[in-house]
């Protein structure tokens, strides 16, 4: 991974090391867990605005329970 990518922690997280980060490179979205950045998934903008959407809706909070 380039060193030159802004990676952005989500404010929910703390400060802390164990976190999602997320980046955008050309037209696709990076995700990394801050603890292992060396693994990266990428994805196109709108999947990931899908995803989001999902969770703002609810649809992934049976995970979190």
């Amino acid at each position: 991974m380039s060193a030159d990518i802004e990676w952005q922690k989500s404010s929910f997280s703390g400060g802390g090391e164990q976190c999602v980060e997320v980046s955008r490179q050309d037209e696709e979205i990076l995700v990394r867990e801050s603890d292992d950045p060396h693994a990266v998934t990428r994805t196109s903008r709108s999947k990931f605005a899908a995803f989001i959407q999902g969770v703002k809706a609810g649809e992934f909070d049976h995970f979190t329970q």
